[in-house]
């Protein structure tokens, strides 16, 4: 596994998520109450672009539809029967959050 530097804690609030490139990768980052959690940028309705979705606890709200993820395990909120987003493993090391993309 290859942990990758993604950015420092301190530039990813509580209650926030970001649109970030990680290894070539477009991630959607977000703090939940200090746990950090990297899934898939992309929705998977029409491609919205989910680090620019609203966030409320651990689930994040596509900012063109409204489709809705859980950030813990990548499914879709209203079906979560449906394969899902990836998630990507996430470690913290000093004040930097690193990322698994691979």
């Amino acid at each position: 596994m290859t942990f990758i530097r993604a950015a420092k804690i301190s530039e990813i609030a509580p209650g926030t998520i970001h649109e970030l490139e990680v290894g070539g990768k477009t991630i959607a980052l977000a703090n939940v109450g200090g746990k950090f959690h990297a899934i898939e940028n992309t929705c998977l309705h029409q491609g919205g672009p989910l680090g620019e979705g609203e966030l409320a606890g651990a689930v994040v709200t596509c900012p063109w539809h409204g489709w809705q993820f859980d950030l813990t395990n990548g499914k879709i909120v209203q079906n979560p029967s449906l394969p899902g987003l990836a998630c990507y493993e996430v470690q913290l090391q000093g004040d930097e959050i690193l990322v698994n993309v691979g």
